[in-house]
């Protein structure tokens, strides 16, 4: 066990090395700089300030060199400044929108086990029945269908011709200081629904399919026949045998979920004016704030390795058949 965890996060550690080095040099590559929304519009600009910019922010060294010190900074957690008019430091405009992407996102993952395992233990138990077919027609649906379309979609029915929800932002403008506590959390509330709905419809379509499957494919096990030959309450045989096997793939299914906690959110938060991570993301983007886009990179990047690593012991803890730094 313990050489199987030294050989996973020293695998972790390479792999995430290789990811930054990657990133950084594709950045770098690519046309323009982050200099240029600020200069290359500004008839204001000399070439003499662009240049003392350039010597500012260290844009004049090689990309490497550049690397080099960013990795320096990030042995000591420090992810450097924004290039950004406000200069200020990356870890700060993080900090500050990182709990609302957190809030959001685990609202959603709740949601998406809440809904998905019944819709798939259900679906899988009545397998080819009228009920699975509905299902599997909404599955498809949650695949196939854009969540920015989506957005536009609720956005355009709840807040333009019902006027029922907010549209923008977490919480109302006018008024919401005077609110009392309870009317901050139904304000709140409001502003979350359509957000959440985007963010949980695609994931309840694919977690129930998963389910379903997985599901499907051990109630033909012979241990479940035995199961039932021996007389057993279908439910007993259904939640109590079957569901804990089936579940299994669930387990590295909420791994790869774990990066999606911070950086599966650009979209939704982008069209409905959250401050989160996404939208930081976004506007970073945007504007070339490389150390902002890199801090971004890194924190899902070393989320995804993360969530692949305790996706593997849990799998191998839940399934005794795995053997962990054994040679069969």
């Amino acid at each position: 066990m313990f050489s199987f965890l030294l050989k996973r996060l020293f695998t972790l550690v390479i792999t995430l090395w290789g990811i930054t080095v990657i990133s950084f040099a594709t950045i770098h590559l690519a046309p323009g700089g982050p200099l240029s929304p600020l200069t290359e519009f500004s008839p204001k600009i000399t070439p003499e300030y662009r240049e003392r910019l350039v010597k500012m922010y260290g844009l004049d060294k090689p990309w490497y060199v550049q690397y080099l010190k960013w990795l320096k900074g990030i042995v000591k957690l420090d992810f450097g400044r924004s290039f950004s008019l406000d200069q200020r430091p990356v870890w700060d405009k993080i900090k500050e929108r990182l709990p609302v992407t957190l809030l959001i996102n685990s609202l959603s993952l709740f949601f998406i086990l809440v809904f998905s395992i019944p819709l798939g233990v259900f679906s899988a138990v009545r397998a080819g029945s009228l009920m699975d077919r509905f299902i599997t027609f909404f599955t498809f649906i949650g695949y196939s269908m854009p969540s920015f379309w989506l957005a536009l979609l609720l956005m355009m029915l709840f807040g333009v011709k019902l006027q029922i929800l907010p549209i923008s932002g977490l919480h109302s403008v006018i008024g919401y200081a005077e609110m009392s506590f309870w009317e901050k959390v139904w304000d709140w509330t409001k502003h979350l629904i359509c957000p959440l709905f985007v963010a949980t419809f695609g994931g309840i379509a694919g977690f129930s399919r998963y389910i379903r499957n997985s599901m499907y494919e051990v109630l033909k096990a012979d241990y479940i026949l035995f199961a039932r030959a021996k007389g057993l309450p279908e439910k007993i045989v259904i939640y109590k045998h079957a569901l804990r096997n089936a579940l299994l793939p669930l387990i590295t299914l909420l791994g790869l979920s774990l990066p999606s906690l911070i950086g599966g959110s650009v979209i939704f938060e982008t069209i409905f004016g959250i401050p989160g991570i996404g939208q930081l993301m976004w506007q970073a983007v945007m504007s070339r704030d490389y150390p902002v886009i890199m801090a971004n990179l890194f924190l899902v990047s070393l989320l995804t390795l993360l969530g692949n690593f305790l996706a593997d012991i849990g799998y191998a803890l839940a399934d005794p058949r795995i053997k962990l730094g054994k040679k069969e």
